[in-house]
């Protein structure tokens, strides 16, 4: 997929081009915008080019001629002349260094501006080096905050965003599929399991003609080299800077190998000792009897039943229990992305959102979802074109009207700022005009612990925060969550009847599965949202999906499997 390079050009180009906002302020949110637009998308820029050229690029979202012409350049050379120019007159990786907490495109053009930070390890050499410190606008507490950001930076140093990594292995699977050389094809590895990021990819196909797959999959445009190949066997690194393994294996063995390359290293150690004690060896081609006899193999379904256990879902397979569990026939029911019937988390242009209104909720209504909470947000993210109550008061009779007009429910909300001390971003009297009311932390996000958790034990007590929006406020591999003493506020969650939202959004997937599992403890509800800034976003449910059931969560744990007037009951009752 070209997705992720692009955006990431168009990124970049608008850092560089933000380095004389004054003169080119349009130019910059023209590429932020269509940055946003590609980098989100799940269907590739390459295949919507090569169906509809670049009259079908035009056709997204804050994509016009000049930059549908850009990304033609790009499919067709691998360049962008414009960024090859802009590169030479700033030979700086901005797309790396923006990534560190502190840093933004200005921040570092100064620092390559007084001391030659280039890239991420000349930024470490200064920070080692107090460079930073004494430098006009920065000081020591920017330096040790930039300390942090490359601390984080580091920890998912070659691990990519599951939502950008599961649409590339979705893409070379619909490739190897459509050739008809294989029989049975799926995604394995950590990419099934739905981790948050992934480290490689692995692909497992099962095929009479082993060769012609191999050859295929070295030669298909996702792939920047082959790094091994054999019988069965290729290992190539993709363009987007993932390796993938593409495995091929018998028909009869094709269940054993997804079951043993799906599962992490625990649980599959767990199961293998459970077929010794049952006098079996258990691998990636099949559980054999002691004499060497195939018992099961050809399905997970019969592998796991022949070891006494019932199937139990890729989610789960982190060896946290579940398999006593699926022993005991105890697995829980797992919520499932047809079960939920509404996203509680939709912003629209009346904020930073890309999309009117009416063309979410009619976008909404073709992916099959009831209902849609509208949250813009509130006047102190004014960066994001936040609005007062007087505004919030106009938008929301806005929501009413369009209401009126039939289609989708849609629910009057707001994403709304716990300040500093613990209050709310606007009036009760407006807060009240609402169905329900989503809150969250988006400044002085370096609280200590205590005042942290202070700050929003408060505004739950305050009895207007029906859902609490990305609870720990991280951005996976660029910023750390905040620090605040979950106990504490999922106690506070409970007395309050505050929901815990799961943020779908690739880079945030908030609640995390562990955190999850943490609140479980607790009698509190979720809400799995997309955190949706333009149509496209609402596909990222499956995210939320995949953490919901990497912390065990059923359908009745989660508020938006409700149809709307039962929710609408449900926050009544708050």
């Amino acid at each position: 997929m070209y997705n992720t390079k692009i955006a990431e050009i168009f990124e970049e180009i608008a850092n560089m081009l933000a380095l004389d906002e004054v003169e080119r302020r349009f130019e910059v949110l023209a590429y932020r915008k269509a940055a946003l637009t590609i980098s989100s998308l799940q269907e590739d820029v390459g295949e919507i080019y090569k169906k509809k050229g670049v009259e079908g690029l035009m056709e997204l979202p804050g994509i016009g001629k000049g930059i549908a012409g850009s990304i033609k350049e790009y499919i067709e050379t691998g360049k962008i002349k414009k960024y090859e120019e802009l590169k030479k007159q700033y030979p700086i990786d901005f797309t790396n260094l923006t990534k560190i907490q502190g840093m933004g495109a200005k921040r570092t053009f100064k620092l390559y501006q007084t001391i030659g930070v280039k890239n991420i390890d000349d930024l470490r050499k200064a920070v080692d080096q107090h460079k930073i410190r004494g430098l006009e606008g920065f000081g020591e507490r920017s330096e040790e905050e930039i300390k942090k950001g490359l601390a984080q930076f580091d920890s998912g140093k070659g691990r990519m965003l599951l939502g950008h990594a599961l649409p590339e292995a979705e893409a070379i699977v619909k490739k190897l599929r459509d050739s008809g050389l294989v029989k049975q094809i799926t995604i394995a590895g950590s990419t099934r399991r739905m981790r948050e990021t992934v480290g490689d990819l692995d692909i497992l196909v099962s095929s009479s003609k082993a060769d012609a797959v191999m050859e295929m999959a070295k030669k298909m445009q996702e792939v920047e080299r082959t790094i091994v190949s054999g019988p069965t066997k290729t290992t190539v690194l993709l363009k987007i800077g993932l390796t993938c393994d593409i495995r091929v294996v018998e028909d009869s063995s094709f269940g054993a190998a997804l079951q043993y390359f799906t599962g992490n290293k625990d649980h599959n150690v767990k199961l293998r000792e459970i077929a010794i004690k049952k006098g079996y060896k258990l691998n990636e081609y099949g559980l054999f009897d002691r004499k060497g006899k195939s018992v099961a193999g050809k399905t997970e379904e019969e592998v796991y039943s022949k070891l006494g256990l019932d199937w139990m879902e890729p989610e789960m397979r982190e060896n946290r229990g579940e398999i006593d569990l699926a022993m005991s026939r105890k697995l829980p029911k797992l919520v499932q992305q047809e079960d939920v019937l509404g996203d509680l988390h939709v912003h629209t242009n009346h904020s930073d959102g890309l999309e009117p209104l009416g063309e979410m909720a009619a976008s909404a209504a073709k992916l099959g979802l009831k209902y849609i909470g509208i949250t813009d947000h509130t006047k102190s993210e004014y960066q994001a074109r936040g609005m007062d109550d007087k505004k919030f008061v106009k938008h929301l009779e806005g929501i009413d009207k369009e209401n009126e007009r039939g289609g989708i429910r849609l629910l009057k909300s707001a994403e709304i700022d716990i300040l500093k001390d613990g209050s709310l971003d606007l009036e009760n009297k407006t807060l009240e005009m609402m169905d329900y009311r989503l809150a969250s932390i988006h400044t002085n996000l370096n609280l200590k612990r205590d005042e942290m958790t202070k700050r929003v034990i408060k505004a739950f007590d305050s009895g207007y925060v029906d859902i609490w929006a990305h609870p720990t406020d991280r951005l996976i591999n660029a910023r750390p969550p905040i620090d605040v003493d979950l106990d504490k506020v999922f106690e506070a969650a409970e007395r309050n009847n505050v929901i815990l939202e799961i943020d779908s959004y690739p880079d945030r997937l908030d609640l995390n599965d562990e955190n999850i599992f943490k609140a479980r403890n607790y009698k509190v509800k979720f809400s799995i949202d997309t955190d949706s800034h333009r149509s496209e976003n609402m596909l990222f449910l499956r995210y939320g999906i995949g953490m919901a059931k990497r912390g065990w969560l059923t359908k009745e744990l989660v508020v938006n499997t409700l149809p709307a007037e039962k929710l609408l009951k449900l926050f009544h009752k708050f």
